[in-house]
């Protein structure tokens, strides 16, 4: 079993219409569609093929509560992995998040480059950005861009992708990120909201949507290690997360999800040693719906962090108590790996060599060993595990 975060999203006034409750910028049910036309027949119209951003990155979340399902969330490390993000959301007919980590940003823009200052992690989250916003349409299907764990130390790397999003929505009306996770669950709560704040105000500006997280998730993944922390801290309380929902709805035109942590621990492990708790979220919904006096059971949009490994009943069951998406990094890392794994193994007397196989010792191999070969088997592999968890996640023809 792998790691399990509650994501709750709040809209807000002008840029994201506010649902009917006493608290401002709050619950984000109302629609937000601002056109008649619609490119998917289940999905509101301010839904289009490509990267989606503001308002209608809402009605798309929304759409996943309401009709009980949540979108895969991947981690990425370049076009590949990127590319077979996409291939999988237009083969299983549903919706895709794309997701950069620091890391992940870092070796787009090459592991040689000096990343002193973030230059190579901002540099490299960007171009990786940029080529989803040139190819994602291609693929017919909503992509949503979105950046992983960023603890306080890190919060450079933010404010350089921040930039980039203020010149594009300057360009565009649109930024370039649909939303940034900012993970300052080590802080005092306090101090992990009134930052959360500070960058939710900023990013209202421009259409971006902030996801923060409170409790810890364990394990280890991709520079964020908590493999040595007191288990207590992987089980957020609801007065926490309404304590969180409470101070970030007083940003204007906000919108931002909450992951809260049920157990959740980064990585795959043996049974038995992750007690993963969704009822947490069924207990964080119920305190939020009374406090804030709210018609739905189910007023916050959760997300399930690192579900790599999770059984199928707890991911589901989270989906029950409304999550609207499920990170997945460790099971594709290994898909892609089997996936070239298995293509050398098939091919293995044709790769000792350039020129020289079973069929002669004459015989070129170059068609065997072009990166490209492995590289696509990596892509075909990573995308059949992406389509078994929409299945899991009952993601599947969603779209239309």
């Amino acid at each position: 079993m792998k790691l399990a975060i509650a994501s709750l999203l709040i809209g807000s006034a002008a840029a994201f219409a506010p649902a009917a409750t006493p608290m401002r910028n709050s619950a984000l049910s109302m629609s937000t569609e601002t056109t008649t036309e619609k490119a998917f027949a289940k999905l509101p119209a301010s839904i289009k093929p490509g990267v989606v951003t503001g308002p209608a990155l809402v009605d798309l979340l929304d759409a996943a509560k309401e009709q009980g399902y949540a979108i895969p969330g991947v981690n990425i490390v370049g076009t590949n992995s990127i590319n077979a993000c996409m291939e999988a959301a237009a083969s299983y007919g549903g919706p895709i998040m794309v997701t950069f980590s620091k890391g992940g940003g870092q070796f787009i823009a090459g592991k040689s480059v000096n990343n002193d200052a973030d230059q190579a992690s901002i540099a490299g989250t960007i171009a990786g950005a940029k080529h989803v916003h040139e190819v994602a349409a291609l693929y017919g299907v909503p992509v949503v861009l979105h950046t992983d764990h960023c603890q306080k130390a890190w919060l450079p790397w933010i404010d350089g992708l921040l930039v980039a999003s203020e010149e594009h929505f300057a360009a565009t009306g649109s930024p370039l990120f649909s939303s940034h996770m900012l993970d300052l669950s080590e802080e005092p709560l306090e101090e992990n909201i009134g930052i959360c704040k500070d960058y939710l105000e900023k990013f209202a500006k421009v259409g971006i949507l902030l996801e923060f997280e409170l409790g810890v998730t364990g394990g280890e993944e991709d520079g964020v290690d908590n493999t040595d922390i007191d288990s207590s801290r992987l089980y957020t309380q609801p007065e926490e997360v309404f304590y969180a929902y409470e101070q970030l709805s007083q940003v204007e035109n906000g919108a931002f999800t909450c992951a809260a942590s049920f157990g959740n621990v980064h990585g795959v492990y043996a049974p038995g040693n992750v007690d993963l708790q969704p009822k947490i979220l069924m207990n964080s919904q119920a305190y939020i719906k009374e406090k804030i006096g709210s018609d739905s059971d189910k007023p916050m949009k959760f997300v399930f962090h690192g579900g790599s490994g999770s059984d199928v009943s707890d991911i589901q069951e989270a989906i029950g108590y409304g999550v609207i998406k499920m990170n997945i990094d460790t099971d594709t890392q290994w898909a892609f790996w089997d996936g070239v794994r298995a293509y050398e193994a098939k091919y293995h007397d044709y790769l000792q060599g350039q020129i020289g196989n079973p069929e002669g010792d004459d015989k070129p191999n170059k068609k065997y060993y072009d990166p490209r070969m492995s590289l696509r088997a990596g892509e075909e592999a990573m995308a059949a595990r992406l389509i078994k968890a929409a299945e899991d996640l009952k993601c599947v023809n969603v779209l239309n």
